[in-house]
């Protein structure tokens, strides 16, 4: 697994790395090697922040824990995405059998700054990525795994079609589907 590390606004030891590093390569065991894991640091108001994103083909584990230690924190990261991946083994299972831990062409991202024109919304962040066509219960999943509100997609049960699955206000989901 290929682990980054990001310290946001500080300076940590080597320890702290060491340990979140040993730490996280104990996920080692889920996925295959091409596997890569973002690691940030960040303290705000006392609080030791630690984000940890894990990235395996086409899904996507993400937890954000907050502690008063830093390296409890990591502790309380790595476990979020060990419950994350228990919670949901059996989708993930049937996923893995479809080869979707399988590489895929990189993930591109553009934020290039533009600046408004009078009249013109102010755009702050564009993303560019391949969207793989997967079903709707997928698409749920990997929403859930994120912590998003909403996912776009292609959906499979419809033809490749754009669609974006949502969490309802009310509880539930909701589906944006692409017509012709």
């Amino acid at each position: 697994m290929k682990i980054q590390f990001l310290e946001k606004k500080l300076n940590l030891p080597g320890t702290v790395r060491d340990y979140a590093e040993k730490k996280v390569t104990k996920l080692d065991r889920y996925f295959r090697d091409d596997a890569e894991a973002l690691v940030a640091f960040s303290v705000e108001k006392n609080r030791n922040i630690v984000e940890l994103t894990v990235h395996a083909a086409n899904t996507y584990f993400r937890a954000s824990e907050s502690t008063s230690d830093m390296f409890a924190s990591i502790d309380a990261a790595v476990g979020t995405i060990e419950g994350q991946i228990r919670k949901n083994k059996t989708r993930l299972a049937r996923r893995i059998r479809q080869d979707a831990f399988v590489r895929s062409p990189e993930a591109v991202s553009s934020f290039a700054p533009e600046e408004p024109e009078e009249g013109e919304f102010n755009l702050i962040r564009t993303k560019s990525f391949p969207m793989k066509p997967m079903t709707r219960d997928e698409a749920i999943l990997q929403m859930n795994l994120l912590d998003h509100t909403f996912f776009a997609f292609r959906d499979e049960e419809n033809g490749g079609a754009f669609a974006v699955v949502y969490k309802r206000h009310n509880g539930g989901y909701g589906l944006i589907e692409d017509t012709p």
